[in-house]
């Protein structure tokens, strides 16, 4: 172990205690005021080894005497477990236990400079008497080192979320078997709960970088409505201390779907763009829909309607402007940063929710925003009830009706359509405390909305009747819930606003424009830019031999950057649709960094690096150009469609 770094060989080391706290209380000060009330008397007791150093031993739940380290040689245990690590290729290491420190050293000095280590530890004297044996103070500032002691799940999200994008390059998990012997369930718990956290980090990641371009595309070309409709904040706690119903098209909302009738008038009834047409064809008209995805088929779900009795759209700028088409409604969009980007804050800022991961998040941050409570969820299974898919009667059935055959059934299609992601299948509790499928897409809706839940002060009500357990909702039947909380009228003139509202302003679509081209103009310099850096580049990567000739070329490139910089809004812009270069580059930067290599061979690699982002950076600037074309053709229709002359 390196010499700057000792550990200390006494019982208690008040001044290494005092050090590793002063580092703990800048970084993570609740964990720290938490081990600061432990007393003195409740730390382990240290007992010395044949190496002279220490060790200790606790109580296991069935009484037990173990040692949390060797009573030899603890430092040379340490050593070997940090040794037989996989730490070449791995940026993220989980493990199990902290002991006094020891193996925490080790690993943590093992490891490459840019990975991060995240201990997982119940006991707040483990970790105190641990903080007064081993100096951990520089590794705890770095802020690679982190301790969890608890399995909550918010908190979980919090402090893994800045580490997010290591534990996606490369994450391993390291057991310490003393510890996990003496904490098995706890550790058992972790593992699960960090796994649970990749899975819903790398949907949510793979998500935004695949989407990235058409999400840009999309808010791009809805301007136009985005600058002519009006925000959502006249709905901000309309519905204080009224019921919100969330209706989903989950398989159980078939159960119930004849009761809403009954809430109609009594709750917010605000439903997913997927339930909207069996809503309809029911009689039952929702107060609000909502929708967000990008792609173009979510217009199914609102054609061949008629009247959309003044059901109100609330939607996000990402969702495919067919749906904006197709809707003969009111419509609200929210805020959106890119759009603020595009047009600037005046023009752009709104009022708005949080991002929805589907339309069904959007339909809770609605309600929420509405001011609702309780806030019930209805059809919101997240799983296979009953083994099927959709409620019945949704836009996908039509699509199969001309399957369907006594050898090919509806429910045959159902399965057919859950079995297709066996390779992501998984099994969870449901409301009645048996097994039921979902998926790993569906799972991470899941964590998400236990989320949002820990940060909502409203009640919430699972009356699904079916579907995966929501932790943090209190399950009851939708027919009880009608009773309890549904049993008086909303306030008279709470709908005024539909009628006094002006749905289509058209008075900001001439400055909009306006912002489109001076955007246009950006990136299309942004372009010429990256030309010559590529040029430049690959010329750079021939003269990494001769240092006088490098080191002028490079001057210019320098040059070339600063100008970049002016245009620092174009840039964001550019990145903003192209996130699969910026993650690339991270990436390389990381594995750059934990390399440690010098001379030519990093001005190699660096140049490398450099020529993969500055490529995606120029194919990034050409589309958002032909992004920007489309949304001008776009507002020039909006301006014929109110000045024909």
């Amino acid at each position: 172990m390196p010499t700057d770094h000792q550990i200390i060989r006494c019982p208690v080391g008040n001044a290494l205690f005092c050090k590793n706290m002063a580092a703990l209380w800048n970084v993570d000060p609740q964990l720290a005021m938490r081990v600061d009330r432990i007393a003195d008397e409740d730390r382990l007791e240290l007992e010395p080894t044949k190496s002279e150093d220490w060790t200790a031993a606790v109580h296991t739940a069935s009484g037990v005497k173990a040692y949390l380290h060797s009573r030899y040689r603890p430092i040379e245990e340490a050593e070997k477990l940090a040794a037989n690590a996989d730490t070449d290729d791995k940026f993220c290491f989980v493990l199990a236990g902290f002991g006094l420190g020891y193996h925490v050293r080790a690993l943590f000095d093992e490891i490459n400079s840019e990975a991060a280590l995240i201990v997982t530890e119940p006991s707040l004297a483990v970790l105190s008497t641990a903080l007064c044996c081993v100096d951990l103070s520089d590794a705890i500032a770095s802020r690679r080192l982190l301790i969890l002691t608890d399995t909550d799940k918010s908190n979980l999200h919090d402090r893994l979320t800045p580490v997010n994008a290591l534990i996606m390059i490369g994450l391993q998990f390291v057991v310490h078997p003393p510890s996990e012997k003496i904490n098995a369930d706890f550790h058992k718990a972790l593992r699960q709960a960090i796994t649970d956290f990749v899975s819903y980090s790398r949907t949510t990641m793979v998500t935004l970088v695949h989407n990235a371009q058409i999400t840009c595309r999309n808010i791009a070309v809805n301007l136009p409505v985005y600058l002519s409709t009006p925000p959502i904040d006249i709905l901000y706690n309309k519905f204080a201390g009224y019921p919100g119903i969330v209706v989903s098209a989950g398989p159980s909302l078939r159960k119930n779907i004849h009761l809403l009738d009954k809430a109609k008038g009594k709750a917010a009834l605000v439903a997913v763009q997927t339930a909207f047409q069996p809503l309809l064809e029911r009689n039952i008209v929702p107060d609000f829909v909502t929708s967000l995805d990008f792609h173009q088929m979510s217009r199914r779900f609102f054609q061949g309607i008629d009247d959309f009795r003044d059901v109100h759209l609330v939607a996000e700028p990402k969702c495919t402007w067919h749906v904006l088409d197709t809707f003969d409604g009111p419509v609200s969009l929210l805020d959106s940063s890119f759009a603020r980007l595009l047009v600037g804050d005046c023009l752009g800022g709104r009022d708005g929710l949080l991002p929805g991961a589907t339309v069904a998040h959007l339909a809770f941050y609605l309600v929420r925003y509405l001011g609702c409570n309780p806030i019930i969820f209805l059809g919101q299974d997240l799983g296979y009830t009953g083994h099927i898919f959709y409620v019945p009667g949704v836009e996908v059935h039509k699509t199969w009706r001309s399957e369907i055959n006594r050898f090919n059934t509806m429910e045959t299609k159902e399965w057919e359509r859950i079995v297709r992601n066996r390779a992501i299948l998984r099994k969870v509790e449901d409301i009645n405390g048996q097994q039921v499928y979902t998926d790993e897409l569906l799972f991470t809706y899941l964590e998400q909305f236990e989320k949002d839940f820990t940060q909502t002060s409203a009640q919430l009500i699972d009356a699904t009747e079916g579907g995966a357990k929501m932790r943090g909702t209190d399950v009851m039947p939708f027919a009880d819930v009608l009773e309890k909380y549904c049993n008086r009228d909303l306030p008279a003139g709470i709908w005024d606003y539909r009628k006094t509202t002006n749905w289509q302003d058209k008075s900001r679509l001439e400055a909009g424009r306006k912002e489109i081209v001076t955007r246009l103009e950006e990136v299309q310099k942004i372009e010429a830019l990256c030309n010559e850096c590529m040029d430049l580049l690959k010329e750079l990567q021939g003269l990494t031999h001769d240092p006088n000739k490098f080191n002028r070329r490079i001057a210019r490139l320098d040059e070339v950057r600063l100008t970049v910089k002016k245009y620092d809004r174009a840039y964001r812009i550019i990145n903003a649709a192209s996130q699969l270069a910026e993650l690339q580059r991270y990436t390389a930067d990381r594995r750059l960094g934990a390399k440690g290599s010098k001379g030519a061979d990093r001005a190699k690699a660096q140049l490398k690096r450099d020529l993969a982002f500055v490529q995606a950076m120029k194919k990034g600037a050409s589309d958002m150009a032909d992004i920007f074309h489309d949304t001008l053709e776009r507002f020039d229709d909006a301006l014929a469609a109110e000045n024909p002359a």
